[in-house]
């Protein structure tokens, strides 16, 4: 039985929420501030976060970000009643794999629950490989610099970089990008896309300034060449 996680302070919205997942037959466990989010979210065992941005103490995004640098990647669906864009690039670049804005349908949330586990892989690829000054392990999510130093990089880089090793020499779009590892057919920007290819360049390029391996097709997208 999938089993998800709701962090929501709300009461009415959580038992709301509560009743129709059950309902439709997942195990429900809950919290209602950000820190008990943060502590049940690394408690291993769910197979989905609901994760609302507003929450005392802690916000929904210090959890989402917490937990990625845990080393947690089970999939979060970030829950706003804010509609502004820049707090849902926010929630995508600190490692949230959807967002829904409130007010919601219960028929919108199952149908993104149910999008966001058919992208949640079966299994780790089990890949190793160098990328310019990174060496990589995305089967255990591990970076390692030329020094043999832990380099730091959230799930969502990891899934960028073996989506561009996968197609390396290959020119890939920011569509693309968005639909393969987000999994949204309509997006509202590129910049997203861009911000985390900025990143990586950043962990990849002797010169981040004047990459050669990660490369700009203009008007395009991108490439990994190697």
């Amino acid at each position: 039985m999938i089993k998800i996680l709701i962090v929501e302070d709300e009461p009415n919205m959580l038992i709301g929420l509560k009743h129709n997942l059950e309902f439709e037959g997942y195990s429900v466990d809950s919290a209602e501030t950000g820190p008990e989010g943060l502590e049940k979210g690394r408690q291993k065992g769910h197979d989905l976060i609901l994760l609302d941005i507003m929450l005392p103490e802690m916000s929904g995004f210090d959890v989402c970000k917490n937990l990625r640098e845990s080393g947690i990647q089970t999939p979060i669906i970030m829950l706003t009643s804010k509609a502004e864009e820049i707090d849902k690039i926010l929630g995508l670049e600190l490692g949230a794999d959807d967002y829904i804005t409130k007010p919601f349908s219960v028929r919108e949330l199952l149908a993104r629950i149910k999008a966001v586990m058919r992208r949640k892989p079966a299994s780790s690829p089990a890949v190793t490989g160098i990328v310019g000054k990174l060496s990589f392990d995305f089967g255990a999510y591990t970076a390692n610099d030329q020094d043999g130093k832990d380099v730091h990089m959230s799930h969502k880089e990891f899934e960028i970089l073996h989506y561009l090793w996968s197609n390396r020499n290959q020119t890939i779009s920011r569509r693309q990008l968005l639909e393969n590892v987000w999994g949204y057919d309509e997006t509202p920007t590129t910049r997203t896309v861009d911000n985390f290819i900025l990143k990586l360049r950043q962990k990849t390029e002797q010169d981040p300034t004047a990459p050669s391996i990660i490369l700009t097709v203009h008007g395009v997208g991108y490439k990994l060449v190697g």
